[in-house]
């Protein structure tokens, strides 16, 4: 007998059992119950009053949750209208992908926004700041302008936020992100500033171990969150490392090769991470190579390709969606534009094509059917051979 027949014996049997005690209740012969005739649903009710059971319909059952599963890509995606304020209610048909220039099947989408579905975890705020790069006299500077960021509406942060300090000793995480903003403006308070010992003096060594020692510090950052769930903002406060021009002598082999690797593992690790960087940097006099970065925006597609400038803080804010702001001293409000993505953002995902080798690099464009809108996502990635 199936599972269902069996459920309608019990009921049955238990039915029996509630007449029987009924009737030794009122005092009713057998002989009694074996002459009457049954009694219709309406009878029943009529005769038991209107305390006697009632029929009801039996709910229908729940339908079953399709689940899609997410594909190998997956992306964070603002979209800004002309004003460059978050744009919501898009629907999964409104977006549409394409993979070097060819279009890509949407396999799953979610949106969130303050107003609607929220995040789970919430986004993190990640806030940097470098004195590793900012001149001494600045660091003051830029310390108050975190301070009065984190005070805001009496110090209750709208996102929670983890502070990082890179200094030339390496870099100092907050354990765990807070929304008490008061807390971490006390600790913040407590950062003295020193004279690096990486500074001018050293030449071109210098430039190269502050280059060395912020592209690895990006590197940590984003290898630590890609143990963590949720979408983060890594909003990076200083000017930058230096951008190291091509050796007078070029690259050897090893190391243009060493350096596409670089770029390759810190584009999916960036990705992989659903970090988005974020350049904020105050005032600093006359900028002349301020537009240098430009000159790396171009995909690396081969090793030859490769170069220390890929590796720019700018470069990698293009390339994971972010923002450039700055220079000015308005330091509070760069950040409060920044911290604004976390508001209103998309999540979509799609399979890649197959790779015809390993390392095959994929411009990614994703078109949304609105008029005179501004998306911001990854604007490229890594693909990887199929495994025989």
């Amino acid at each position: 007998m199936g599972h269902r027949d069996s459920g309608k014996f019990r009921l049955a049997a238990l039915s029996w059992v509630a007449v029987a005690l009924f009737i030794a209740l009122q005092g009713f012969s057998a002989g009694a119950v074996g002459q009457s005739s049954p009694a219709t649903g309406a009878q029943a009710g009529q005769q038991q009053g209107s305390d006697g059971p009632v029929l009801t319909e039996r709910p229908a059952p729940k339908a079953k949750s399709l689940v899609i599963p997410e594909g190998r890509i997956k992306l964070d995606v603002v979209v800004e209208d002309s004003e460059g304020s978050p744009v919501t209610g898009l629907q999964p048909w409104d977006f549409k992908i394409v993979d070097n220039n060819q279009p890509r099947k949407v396999l799953s989408f979610s949106a969130f926004s303050d107003a609607g579905v929220r995040p789970d975890p919430p986004v993190e705020v990640i806030l940097l700041m470098d004195t590793l790069n900012l001149p001494f006299q600045q660091v003051s500077f830029v310390r108050g302008q975190i301070g009065d960021f984190l005070r805001q509406n009496g110090g209750k942060l709208k996102q929670p936020v983890t502070l990082i300090v890179l200094s030339d000793v390496g870099i100092r995480f907050q354990p765990r992100p807070s929304t008490d903003g008061n807390a971490i403006a006390t600790v913040v308070e407590g950062i003295k500033g020193s004279v690096s010992m990486i500074n001018p003096a050293m030449g071109g060594d210098g430039y190269v171990e502050r280059f060395q020692r912020s592209a690895r510090a990006m590197d940590n950052i984003a290898q630590n969150e890609a143990r963590k769930p949720g979408r983060k903002l890594l909003i990076w406060v200083g000017p930058g490392w230096p951008m190291l021009n091509r050796p007078a002598n070029g690259y050897s082999e090893k190391e243009q090769r060493r350096n596409f690797d670089n770029v390759i593992e810190l584009s999916r690790v960036l990705r992989e991470a659903r970090i988005m960087v974020y350049s904020v940097a105050p005032a600093t006099g006359a900028t002349p190579n301020a537009l240098y970065y430009k000159a790396f925006l171009s995909p690396v597609k081969t090793y030859r390709d490769a170069e220390f400038g890929d590796l720019a803080l700018k470069v990698l804010v293009t390339q994971t969606g972010g923002r450039i702001l700055g220079p000015d001293n308005d330091l509070v409000g760069q950040i409060n534009q920044c911290v604004e993505d976390a508001s209103a953002f998309y999540r979509i995902s799609f399979d890649p094509p197959v790779a015809e080798h390993a390392d095959e690099y994929h411009d990614l464009s994703i078109v949304v059917n609105k008029p005179g809108v501004t998306v911001r996502t990854n604007s490229g990635y890594y693909n990887e051979a199929a495994a025989h």
